[in-house]
């Protein structure tokens, strides 16, 4: 039996400028509990590991000579990992000294719970989404159409009716802060090593749930969550402004086909192109260029080469 309560698992690539902070945040939840630190480099350009080896030489480093996405990265970690927790922490995301404890706490009264994560909040503190729902094809096609609201009774992603102001179940939970009894893992693994970036967690608490544990978010543990630092470095980002990126739409392809089948996946090209259709529509009628009908526009036209590319969502392109 190990004496290691919680393995923080961590990837990191080309975010240097964010290691000491992160530590510093561990460190001050350490809280006397026993903690090690696993941080996978994904081959990082910057001075990311010469800061990890020099200030940081009690975490346990390995060093993959090629970027091989998030998911693949903390497989990795996971397979060297003694800790009865495990505990998934991006670089970007600073947790409050009480975390690891009340995360810890919760988690060994509430033995049916698979996967625990926090109240997510910007620098400014703003709220970000924390308590979120499967995607389907049917509600996403709901929100970029604008029509919620005549179909009240789909569970959307970011659902707005959910309170989260308290103890809160849903589907699944962001990986910046992503904390699970090693038991989980165990059974049903980590993450599908298709999933280069994105979609990696989402995938994963369908598994945890069809497994008979309860995926919870906890309003009390507090997280800042810069968020996408690492993204901005792979280099694949075809808009700009936080619009869609190539590996988020390839992620989503292949979640669907592996969760709602080749159908599924038909039917959520479909009606992205319907959804578009309509975004045409309203701007032919308003007479005015429509920045969304543009967004989505390229949406569409990557989805349909990546549907090709991945052989209809069944294969990764990296």
């Amino acid at each position: 039996m190990s004496n290691i309560d919680i393995s923080i698992l961590v990837v990191n690539y080309n975010t240097a400028h964010l290691l000491a902070r992160m530590f510093e945040t561990i460190e001050r939840a350490r809280d006397g509990l026993s903690i090690e630190v696993i941080v996978v480099d994904n081959a990082s350009r910057d001075d990311s590991v010469a800061i990890l080896e020099e200030r940081f030489p009690e975490a346990r480093l390995i060093r993959n000579t090629a970027n091989v996405g998030f998911g693949r990265a903390n497989n990795q970690a996971l397979a060297v990992a003694r800790g009865a927790y495990i505990l998934l922490l991006n670089t970007d995301a600073f947790m409050a000294p009480d975390c690891l404890r009340k995360s810890l706490d919760y988690l060994r009264a509430h033995p049916e719970c698979g996967v625990l994560g926090a109240r997510l909040i910007g620098e400014e503190g703003e709220a970000q989404p924390s308590c979120r729902f499967f995607p389907t094809p049917i509600n996403g096609f709901l929100v970029y159409a604008g029509l919620t609201k005549l179909f009240d009774g789909v569970q959307l992603v970011d659902d707005p009716r959910i309170d989260t102001s308290r103890v809160c179940e849903c589907d699944w939970v962001p990986g910046c802060y992503y904390m699970m009894p090693r038991a989980v893992t165990d059974r049903v693994g980590l993450f599908d090593p298709r999933y280069f970036l994105y979609f990696e967690e989402v995938d994963h608490c369908h598994a945890v749930k069809a497994a008979g544990w309860k995926v919870v978010c906890h309003p009390e543990l507090e997280v800042i969550h810069v968020g996408g630092e690492s993204a901005k470095a792979v280099g694949a980002v075809t808009k700009s402004g936080g619009q869609v990126q190539q590996l988020q739409v390839e992620s989503e392809l292949l979640f669907i086909r592996k969760h709602h089948g080749r159908g599924g996946l038909f039917l959520h090209l479909c009606l992205t192109t319907l959804e578009v259709g309509l975004q045409a529509a309203k701007a032919l009628i308003r007479r005015r260029k429509s920045e969304l009908l543009e967004s989505r526009w390229k949406h569409l036209t990557l989805a349909a080469s990546l549907a090709r590319q991945t052989s209809f969502g069944t294969r990764p392109t990296r």
